[in-house]
């Protein structure tokens, strides 16, 4: 299912692939990639047993995607090891990884869906005539069970970030 206009992307509405993910529900499974010495998988199954965080962005190479990145990794931090934290995108592992090296991204790992956009896909986050990601946040508790789902209106602007902290921080 598509939602036409579920996002805009400066002032130009835009169709979502995909259902909307709502709290309550349980997470839909996916499969990203991301490089650690060689190209690795992420299953939501490698996720569970601890609070998790996924920022999904368009593009970790544009201002506000590295904004969003940076706040998450920066306000995570003292969090520790007591919670999972995702950054999603459509950008290459390799490209990830150099983008995470350089700014010193340790509190939030980056992961890929570009090879067939099944995150996307099942999170609602797919923009159809972009390609590319939406701009989204979501909060799972341990078991997985979406607690928190933001989606962004405005592709150009950033998450409200409090309240994904927030949520967050109470699975904790």
């Amino acid at each position: 299912m598509s939602r036409s206009g579920a996002v805009t992307f400066k002032g130009n509405p835009l169709t979502l692939a995909g259902n909307e993910v709502k709290v309550g529900q349980q997470a839909p499974d996916f499969k990203l990639h991301y490089f650690d010495g060689g190209m690795k998988e992420l299953k939501l199954a490698d996720l569970k047993g601890k609070p998790t965080m996924l920022s999904v962005v368009p593009s970790l190479d544009t201002p506000v995607c590295q904004t969003q990145t940076k706040t998450f990794n920066q306000k995570l931090g003292e969090l520790g090891d007591k919670v999972n934290a995702v950054t999603v995108s459509l950008d290459l592992p390799f490209a990830q990884n150099r983008f995470c090296g350089a700014e010193g991204i340790k509190n939030i790992r980056s992961a890929s869906d570009y090879q067939d956009c099944n995150f996307g896909n099942a999170y609602g986050t797919l923009i159809e005539e972009l390609k590319i990601m939406s701009r989204a946040v979501f909060v799972l508790d341990k078991n997985g069970k979406v607690v928190y789902a933001q989606y962004v209106p405005e592709v150009a602007s950033e998450p409200d970030y409090d309240p994904a902290l927030k949520a967050l921080q109470a699975q904790l």
